[in-house]
């Protein structure tokens, strides 16, 4: 005993834990550890009595998880012997656990014997899809020899879920070069697009192999293989930088094998179900693919946007509503990059969405407001096909905006339509490229009809348009001539009160189209020509009921004074006109 009553404890007392233990207070055992790590050995040496005195009944994790570290601190004795475990099978097949190592079949310097590999079970096909995950193409022909010597129902004890990963694996092998999150290519890591080719094309043969088993089982393929492959087939189907003749044909083949496994007649019916059937697979694909459609990811891999816009393309209305969280996003996204493409594949994925989606699921949540906002920052683009697809889209949308409105009680003095119609006849007024003059005069009848009489509010801005491009000419084809002359049709039908004080300014103009349509000796088509002439007709016929009759009075003297031939014809229709 020291001087405070208590027993002496040197490094002799170790030898007694227990008593050790029970005479210590609790803060001196903080205050001396290293006495405890100063003879290990000796608590090692009586192991019995430990466990006898703490409970024989309660082991120590500790040496199984020291046991489990030794197998795997020595990966290199095992790569050391690759012959050993292809010359005792038997052995491999008492101990299917340990070929969970991925480091015993990365040891093996040639495939393995089939017949080990149908011995190895699920923990072999594990094993791949390690490796298959970690971007190694070398295990390739092991899985290929793995699955042609496994039995169909043998494979399919691996489970759903080892067989969702295998596949996810292998699509993950063949997915083209990633590239920088800003879409760039990345510097240093060029892989050549014919080695990328023949790796997609080695994996498409896997993908059709795994198939063909697992139809043998006569079971359901699982969903998630199905959803693998689907993705893998559309990444490589079509003509890209990472495709080869040889790896569409196989992705080809396997997009069609996939449609016969699901027992289904098309990719259409593949995608949104039979008749009565709510799921489909197209929900399964736009699960696998959400990862990838992310702001930050969406441009890693150039084949995530093709895949997602060409299977959303192919289901429609009433398959794509349940669907609507998961396809808009990506749409708005694709909508509002800064390249033209991908502007364009946005804008025709949120035409789609608005066509097949009823009105009442887009105005809830303001998700038509949002899409509104999207398309209408495009319309000050001065790029010909992206602002063609985005007025064709809002011909769409407008209506479903203005039910909306009207069910709300939301009264406006001006629509959403007078807004568009507002911007838009801006731009055409001092527009000069005839690629967008096209565009513009070929949308235009369809905002004057839908806006009816609503039209004279912008009635100064639209004369001055029509006057303009009826004086142009704009190639051969004369279609932003024809839309003009479409566009003023409607103007006068609708908006016919106010044109009597405009006769003099529109008849002028309608009788100097006339006249250079004719006299013009350039390549438009006589067909073209022959359009212009009845349509410039219809128009002073269409003025003149108007008028009341004021038309054929001016018109008189000039046809019996006109000494051609066509434009007599012309003039005589509108003097015949009721």
């Amino acid at each position: 005993m020291d001087g405070s009553g208590s027993p002496e404890r040197g490094p002799g007392a170790l030898g007694e834990p227990s008593g050790l233990l029970e005479a210590a207070e609790p803060g001196e055992l903080r205050e001396r550890p290293g006495e405890l790590r100063e003879r290990p050995g000796e608590l090692r040496e009586r192991p019995g009595e430990l466990r006898e005195r703490f409970g024989e009944l309660r082991e120590r994790p500790g040496e199984r998880q020291e046991r489990s570290g030794e197998l795997r601190e020595r990966p290199e004795e095992r790569r050391e012997r690759p012959g050993e475990l292809r010359e005792r099978p038997g052995e491999l097949r008492e101990r299917p656990g340990e070929l969970r190592e991925p480091g015993a079949l990365l040891g093996a310097a040639e495939p393995a014997a089939p017949a080990e590999l149908e011995a190895a079970g699920p923990g072999a096909l594990r094993d791949l899809t390690a490796l298959l995950a970690a971007a190694e193409p070398a295990a390739l022909p092991d899985l290929t020899a793995l699955l042609a010597a496994a039995e169909p129902g043998a494979l399919r004890s691996a489970g759903p879920a080892a067989l969702a990963g295998l596949a996810a694996a292998l699509r993950g092998l063949a997915a083209p070069p990633r590239r920088e999150q800003d879409g760039a290519e990345p510097r240093g890591r060029d892989t050549p697009p014919a080695a990328a080719a023949e790796r997609a094309e080695r994996v498409g043969a896997a993908f059709l192999l795994l198939l063909r088993k697992l139809e043998g089982a006569r079971e359901p393929v699982p969903l998630p293989v199905l959803g693998h492959a689907f993705i893998f087939a559309v990444t490589h189907k079509d003509e890209r930088p990472w495709t080869s003749a040889r790896s569409r044909a196989v992705a080809q083949e396997l997009l069609e094998r996939l449609v016969r496994a699901a027992g289904c007649g098309s990719v259409e019916e593949f995608l949104r179900g039979k008749e009565g059937d709510e799921e489909g697979r197209f929900g399964a694909v736009m699960g696998l693919l959400k990862q990838e459609l992310t702001k930050d990811t969406w441009k890693c891999n150039p084949a995530s946007k093709d895949v997602f816009s060409w299977a959303l393309l192919r289901v429609c209305r009433p398959w794509l509503c349940p669907h609507l969280e998961r396809v808009l996003p990506p749409a708005l996204l694709l909508s509002d990059d800064f390249q033209e493409e991908n502007k364009v594949l946005g804008v025709r994925c949120l035409h789609h969405i608005v066509l097949n989606v009823p009105g009442a699921d887009l105005c809830q949540f303001n998700r038509a407001q949002v899409v509104f906002h999207a398309l209408y920052n495009h319309l000050y683009s001065r790029e010909a096909p992206l602002l063609q697809a985005v007025l064709l889209c809002l011909l769409d949308l407008l209506p479903i905006l203005e039910r909306c409105q009207r069910r709300q009680g939301h009264g406006r003095a001006t629509s959403h339509w007078d807004q568009v119609l507002q911007l838009l006849l801006t731009h055409m007024e001092a527009e000069h490229r005839l690629a967008l003059r096209r565009v513009y005069a070929g949308t235009l009848p369809a905002f004057v009809t839908r806006l009816g009489i609503l039209i004279v509010r912008h009635l100064k801005r639209l004369e001055r348009v029509i006057l303009g491009y009826l004086e142009v000419s704009d190639g051969p084809e004369e279609e932003a001539r024809l839309g003009i002359l479409q566009t003023l049709q409607c103007t006068i039908e609708h908006a016919w009160p106010r044109m009597p004080c405009r006769l003099p300014v529109l008849l002028k103009a309608l009788l100097r189209l006339l006249w250079d349509v004719h006299t013009e000796r350039g390549p438009t088509p006589e067909p073209v020509r022959a359009a212009l002439l009845h349509g410039a007709t219809q128009c002073l016929i269409l003025l003149d009921r108007c008028c009341q009759g004021r038309v054929k009075v001016l018109l008189a003297g000039l046809h019996s004074s006109c000494e051609e031939n066509r434009l007599r014809e012309c003039l005589r229709k509108v003097q015949e006109s009721t």
